[in-house]
This record gives C-alpha cells, structure tokens and sequence, in this order.
C-alpha cells in the first residue's frame, strides 16, 4: 500500500478508516473514487470503466453499411440515438456530454484498447491501471509514477478517496486515503481526544489532519455525502452528487490535481439493454459524471481533462442472452476547457467481418497510452522524454495523440 499511514498501527489505520467513512457510495456494483496531487493548476480525473464497456453502444458507428448486419439484435434503434455528424453518435443518454462536443469541449476515440489482447477482467485491468505491456509488467501504476516526476510540492501530494487505492495510484510516492460517510466525522470531542493522544506521532497526526480537511472542504461548499443529500442513492443523482463533491475537493487551493474515479457495472453479458436498460442507465450515470464536474470546477473546467476508459471492449454481435461477451478495442471518452472537442478520433476499422479482430471484436486501431502521453505532455506539462523513460516505458513507438489538445 502507498498511504502515508500505512506504517501506523493496524488499529491506527482501521480506526482512520472508520473516521473518514469507510463505506463508499454504492452505485452500479461499486464506484471508488481517489485522488493524488500535482504541481501547477493543472486538473485530471481519470475514470476507470470497470467490467467492459459496450463501446459500440456508447459511440454508435451507425454510418458503416455493416453496423446493422453485425450487431444485429445489439443495433440500436435511431429513438436511442443523438446523431453527432453522418457516420457516428451517442447513445441518448449521454446528455451532458452531447453539449460538451457541440461545445467543443468533449471528444471520443474509438477503436481504442491498451496492449493487452485476452479477455481476463483481472489481467486487464491490471495492465490498464500499470501502464505497461502485459500483466504485472509493472509493480506500481501509471499515475504514481507520473507523481513522481511531477514531484508536487503540496501538504498532500497524493490522497485515495475510498476504502483501497487503486493500482494506478499505487507505487513510491506516499498517498493518503479519504471516504465519503453516510455520517460524516464523530464529535469533536473524540477527534479532539485522537489529536492528544497520537500528537507525537507525526504520521498519523498528519493522516488524521488531511481526512478531517478534505471532509471540511466538501461539507463548506454543502457537497457533503449524508444520508439527506441522497448519498446512497444510484445512477445519474447519486453520481453527480458525488461528483459536486469531487469538484469542490479538486477545486481547493492546495487540493489534489489528479484524480481517479472507478465504476462498475460494465460487464453486460445478459440483458443490457437497447435505448433502455442497465447499459442504457450506466451510461446516464457516467454522463452526469462529465456535467457534474464541469459545473463543480466553475472557472477551473478550462484547466481540466477528464478521461474515461474501460479495459476492453466487448463483441460486436450479440450473445444468446440479450449481452455482449469479452471483447478488445471499446471507445474512450475525453473533455475538458482544453480539449479540442468536436470530433471522434481514432482510424475507423470497419465492422466487416474480414475487419474484426479474431473475427468477432472491434479491431483496435489506437492504443490508450497514446491518449495518456497527451495527456500528460500536453496538459499535465511534463517532458515526453520523462514520460517515455519513467511513466510508459517500452512505448517509443507510441505517438502521443497530440491533436487531442488545443
């Protein structure tokens, strides 16, 4: 583990669990969200799609004359559709997002995936999150490393919010860890009673400090994640409360400037859905995830990227259940005030089934680290040598997706 109290106590650690909310807000099989620093005013909230996502009913290629015969019962109707030019669109319910590409604040690429070609959620998950080639080819995870050479000079350089770090926050650089509570923190008699007791003890003193200001920070802005603001609710209301939260945090003079959020709920194998259904309500509750937080940052929108990406695709045709089984390539979502939004990105391979990959996937044409080097070279600010060296090793080949950014 990398949080700053992790050579505490086991008892210290539980107990600073259980002051800061252990429980996370439930939503579409789990969501996580945490969070890491880094210099400058710079923003990125990484969205990790736990499961699978259907990227072909995300961004709908109903413009290619196979898209009907391929997806077949999958194909969705043109009511679940909101055409953004003659050969791509949204499912319905991406609302917000929809205004984000008119705006030109929002794009998609698609026939995306990392480098990894089996279908094991584990496994690809864990090369998504690690940033290397093949599963366990790194021990600590993309975003940590980037901390590293960012090497942020703030009271908290790294924070998780919820009851794990994720392996892309994992690594060298110290995080410390925030949840969200159904009944925010206990009487300031107890906290004022842990302050003496451990206030010799300079990391737990400084672990207890960061968890009662971040919750601070969300409860004065009126974001708080009790029970009366609907915190435990699902879909697109609980995700944009959370999200307000999150954005209020990220907002903070000396907050975090990365951040990643994971959403569960994508591995679609039976009765996903058309224009309705489970697909069609994740969906609704990723998109409240971009408005939320573009209203939440206010004027700092203009200096924030906000990814969001699964660990692969799923089949282009249908299974016997009404789902889609373990797929490759998928689509990526990405917006932000310095996003040059508008357009889908990415070569198109077609849904020809001499096209497929193993003749039954979307064939992937882009890979996700080449949206990640952008996004750190670019927006972030840092060197593409130190990237190259220290953060996507083995990836010269890889060139950044530059013409992402303004």
């Amino acid at each position: 583990m990398t949080r700053k109290i992790i050579d505490t106590p086991l008892s210290r650690r539980l107990l600073l669990q259980g002051l800061c909310g252990a429980a996370c807000l439930p939503m579409m099989g789990g969501m996580r969200l945490s969070f890491a620093a880094a210099p400058g005013d710079a923003r990125f909230v990484f969205i990790i799609l736990r499961g699978a996502m259907d990227g072909l009913a995300a961004a709908v290629p109903y413009g290619d004359r196979y898209y009907a015969q391929a997806r077949g019962g999958m194909a969705l109707p043109a009511a679940a559709l909101t055409r953004l030019d003659d050969f791509y669109a949204l499912h319905k319910s991406f609302e917000s997002f929809a205004a984000l590409y008119q705006a030109g604040e929002g794009a998609i690429v698609h026939a995306v995936a990392t480098p990894y070609r089996e279908r094991s959620h584990f496994d690809a998950q864990n090369v998504l999150e690690c940033g290397a080639e093949r599963p366990n080819g790194a021990r600590d995870g993309w975003l940590n490393r980037a901390l590293g050479v960012m090497q942020p000079a703030t009271d908290t350089p790294g924070l998780a919010v919820g009851q794990t770090i994720p392996l892309a926050l994992q690594g060298g650089v110290a995080v410390g860890s925030w949840s969200p509570s159904g009944d925010g923190l206990p009487a300031d008699a107890l906290l004022i009673a842990l302050e003496g007791m451990y206030s010799g003890d300079a990391a737990f003193e400084t672990a207890l400090s960061q968890a009662v200001g971040l919750h601070d920070i969300a409860d004065d802005g009126g974001m708080g994640m009790g029970k009366k603001r609907g915190g435990g609710g699902r879909g697109r209301e609980a995700m944009e409360t959370t999200l307000a939260a999150v954005g209020k945090i990220l907002s903070a003079p000396n907050g975090p400037r990365i951040a990643t959020i994971e959403i569960g709920g994508w591995d679609t194998h039976a009765q996903q859905g058309l224009e309705q259904g489970a697909l069609a309500n994740n969906f609704a509750a990723l998109d409240g995830a971009f408005g939320a937080l573009k209203k939440s940052m206010g004027a700092l929108w203009g200096q924030t990227v906000v990814l969001a990406a699964t660990e692969f695709g799923r089949t282009v045709a249908g299974n016997g259940t009404g789902g889609t089984d373990h797929g490759t390539a998928s689509c990526a979502f990405i917006a932000g005030g310095g996003v040059k939004g508008g357009k889908v990105y990415g070569a198109w391979p077609g849904l020809d089934k001499t096209q497929l990959y193993q003749g039954r996937d979307l064939r992937p044409t882009t890979d996700l680290r080449q949206v990640a080097k952008a996004v750190l070279t670019r927006h972030i600010g840092l060197g593409a040598g130190d990237v190259e060296r220290h953060i996507f090793a083995n990836s010269t080949n890889l060139r950044a997706m530059d013409e992402l950014f303004v």
